[in-house]
């Protein structure tokens, strides 16, 4: 049986079964849970970075989206919270709209 230890999307295991294979779990402690959305953070950006057909890009778009949704709620807060978070600091320093590639600043 191959060996994965990550976090996966809640029916994966009803997944993997309906395929006719059986799947090894357990449930993860908030400490641990923390710990494993960011990792997952980390393996959804580099799959992010690397896709490169406008529906892998959503995709991959997505699920960091809903990893966002799952880290607001394990910290007791909401997407709508991080949203207006988002707007304070685009008023304040602006987007990436522009394209704005920072080379140096001098002292």
């Amino acid at each position: 049986m191959p060996t994965y230890h990550k976090l996966v999307r809640d029916y994966i295991p009803q997944i993997i079964e309906q395929n006719g294979k059986n799947s090894l779990t357990s449930i993860l402690s908030d400490q641990e849970y923390i710990a494993a959305l960011k990792q997952k953070v980390n393996e959804e950006a580099e799959e992010l970075v690397t896709a490169e057909t406008k529906q892998d890009i959503i995709e991959e778009a997505a699920d960091m989206l809903e990893l966002l949704h799952a880290i607001a709620e394990v910290n007791g807060t909401s997407i709508e919270e991080i949203e207006k978070e988002r707007k304070k600091k685009k008023a304040e320093r602006g987007g990436f709209r522009e394209r704005v590639f920072l080379l140096g600043v001098d002292d």
